[in-house]
Formats: C-alpha cells, structure tokens, sequence
C-alpha cells in the first residue's frame, strides 16, 4: 500500500540580504527544522551584488525580555536607560524585564547565512534585481528578472516574492521627518562610560530651528561606546556638519577628553505618516521598511520586522497558502499608527517642545511600558494612559486637523536604523 505523496516544497523568493529579507528566511528555515505542519519551503534570496546596492555595516537595536532567537549575535545589552533634558536634569530607569539591546549587521548576516547554508532547500544568489512581473506561463505566481554579477540575465519562479527594496518613492503623506544621525564608534584614554547603561536620548546640545536633536551613547565597554548624534527633522545634514556636532558633543557635553574614532555610521529613517503599500501584486509583496515595519514617531523597525517575518512564515505554514494571495501583515496596528501621525504633526508643527515632550514621557511613565508602546506591544489601556500623560491641547489641534491635510509628495530615503 503505498504512501499518500509529499507534497512539493512551496518556492519562495526574497529579494534583499539586509534585516527583513534574512529574518524572514531564517523564520521560514526555523519552521523547516521544527518540522511545523503544512508546506515546507524552497527559498532563494537574492542578495545585490559587491557595490552601491550593498549597504554599508549598520547597528539595530531593539528591547526583549529574554534569549531570543539571534542571541549569539548580541554585540551588548543594557538594563538601565538614562534620558537627559535640555538643562541636565536626567531621568534614569530599569525597565525589568525589559532590556535594550544592539546587534551589529555583521554578526546578524554572519549567522542567519551560516544557518540558511546548512539547509539543502535554500539557496543564496548575488545578482541585480530590475523587475517583478506577475508569470505568463498560466501558472501562479511571480517572475523575477535579474541580473548576475556578470550581467548575464536571471529568471526566477516562484510562488510568492518578499521585496525587500526601498520603494522608488516615498509614499504621500501628511507629515514626512527624517531621523538622520552620524556616530563615532570612540575608545577613550581612560574608562568613561557606564558599560549598564544607555543613554537614549541626551537633549543637552543645540536644537535646530525645526524639529529635534539628541545624542546617544551605547557603552560598550569602560572606555568604548557608540556615540551618535542625531535629528528629527525634515532634511539631512552635510558631513562637515555632522561632524561639527559629535565633536562638540563628545568634548563640550561628555567630557570624554582624548578618544580615538575606529569607526563610523550614517543614516536617515523615514518617520512619516505615509501609507507604505504592502501588497504590489497577489504574488509579490513588500517586506521591512518597504512594508511599512518602521515605526513612524521613532524609526525602530527591527522588532517589527521579526512580527513580520513570524506572521509570513505562519500564514505560509498553514496547508491552504498557496492558492491565496501572499501575506502582507500589517506590521503595526492602526491605533498606535494613528498615534504616531499626531505626534509627527505636533512635533512637525513646534506645537510640543520635541525635548521636553520625551522626557515628561519617561519621567511620568514607568520605563517599560513607554517601551512596550514604542515597540508596539502596549495594552489599550496603557496606550491610553501614555496618551493622557501627552500635551493634550496640542495633541487635540494636530488630530482635529490631520483628516483635512492634503497627502503630498515626499523626498525619498534609504532605510539604515535602528
């Protein structure tokens, strides 16, 4: 008597090596390993060749409360936070059992690729994506067209594709920031920094006419951290510029005396209340920042791209998935995303002093749950207790006002981090 036949693993193509696209491989080869019911999964990612397309080494952190799944590439973790206000005054606070955590891409990509090469149904391609198309052939699904690192054309069949890339615009909106930042990976000449604590935000340096400024320290060590500085504003600023501003900040404001830079990173993060389509094609979806993962009122997107990746892979896993559309989940819900839009428009408008606001915030609300509702985790009624503690006048104006803005046409950027 023979065996009912297994059926044939469900082909899968991710377009894009950076945190979404190998989160969600390394999601769907977990689901492989586990043996979890439903398809299994033939996935190839696609990875841009050695050149401009390849972003350079970045740092994302999020807070978890405990081992997760890329523990080995923690660089470091902090279980006390510290917010300084404009005049000095600091708030400190250990959001148990939260805490803040930093993986260095390097490490990320090291390990998700040292997994993915140890599954016979995975495969990774360095080539250049130029477009998606829905097949021809009366089958289901999407076709890939790319380029190999020689320049010889590449087609790829799949079932769903996952795009990871930048979408070519930014998307209409109301309200369109930018978080953009410089930082100086700095040893000292002697101990400096507490290795447990972090400094998120550091409002003691000079604010631009528009928008916010911060530093922040991540210590590493006694005499190495990462030191950045930082704006939400609406354009990004030279190098020169940068530069002007950590100097100032590590001497006049730190006092960190003699250091020595051993590295650096730069990047700008939408923060905008834009609508980022998920959904391009039934076959063909976007994922990461393209998919909407980064939240819009403080730029963290690594915690949302795992959210992401699970709920994919969970949809994917369930037996009737191929003859659906590909998942699109949405990242974030539509309470806190409506939240944030208000919040851009007070911040985007000087209705609310940026520095004051976000350390009321801290100083007036345990420490965790202002993290839980940054990170999107947050019960209803902790939402609206955050919201109660928030200027309410000029939340009131920036909400009333927001359903009769215009959505308009915003300048394109390049995700980085966190």
């Amino acid at each position: 008597m023979r065996g009912t036949p297994e059926a044939a693993p469900l082909a899968l193509v991710i377009i894009g090596g950076g945190a979404a696209g190998l989160s969600l491989a390394d999601c769907l080869v977990r689901h492989d390993l586990q043996g979890a019911g439903g398809p299994r999964f033939d996935v190839t990612l696609v990875e841009a060749p050695e050149g401009p397309l390849r972003p350079a080494p970045r740092t994302w952190c999020f807070w978890d409360d405990g081992p997760g799944a890329y523990e080995e590439a923690v660089t470091a973790q902090w279980s006390r936070l510290r917010i300084t206000g404009p005049d000095g005054d600091r708030v400190e606070a250990a959001p148990a059992p939260l805490r803040y955590r930093m993986l260095r891409s390097t490490a990320f990509e090291e390990l998700v690729r040292t997994r993915l090469a140890a599954h016979p149904r995975v495969r990774v391609l360095r080539a250049t994506v130029r477009h998606v198309r829905a097949r021809t052939d009366g089958r289901s699904g999407a076709r890939v067209h790319a380029d190999d690192p020689a320049g010889r054309p590449l087609i790829l069949d799949a079932r769903y594709v996952f795009d990871s890339r930048p979408p070519a615009r930014a998307p209409l909106a109301r309200t369109a920031l930018l978080q953009h930042f410089r930082g100086w990976f700095v040893r000292t000449d002697r101990p400096r920094f507490d290795p447990g604590t972090a400094d998120l935000m550091d409002f003691r340096v000079p604010q631009p006419a528009h928008g916010l400024a911060f530093g922040y320290v991540l210590p590493l060590a006694p005499d190495r951290a990462l030191v950045e500085y930082t704006e939400f504003s609406r354009h990004p600023l030279t190098v020169p510029a940068y530069e002007r501003a950590l100097r100032s900040y590590t001497g006049g404001v730190l006092g960190l005396g003699g250091l020595t830079v051993e590295g650096v990173e730069q990047g700008a993060i939408p923060m905008t209340d834009g609508r980022f389509p998920r959904r391009i094609a039934p076959a063909h979806v976007h994922i990461g920042t393209a998919g909407g993962a980064t939240r819009p009122a403080t730029g963290y997107t690594f915690a949302a791209v795992q959210r992401q990746s699970r709920a994919i892979t969970e949809a994917l896993g369930r037996p009737a998935a191929p003859h659906r559309p590909a998942p699109a989940p949405a990242p974030h819900r539509r309470r806190d995303l409506a939240m944030d839009a208000v919040l851009l428009r007070a911040l985007d408008t000087g209705r609310i002093d940026g520095p004051r606001f976000f350390t009321d915030l801290f100083r007036r609300t345990p420490a965790a749950q202002v993290l839980r509702f940054l990170d999107g985790a947050s019960t209803p009624l902790e939402g609206l207790r955050i919201g109660l503690r928030c200027p309410v006048g000029p939340m009131l104006r920036s909400a009333v006002e927001l359903p009769l803005l215009p959505r308009r046409a915003a300048p394109g950027t390049s995700p980085a981090h966190p």
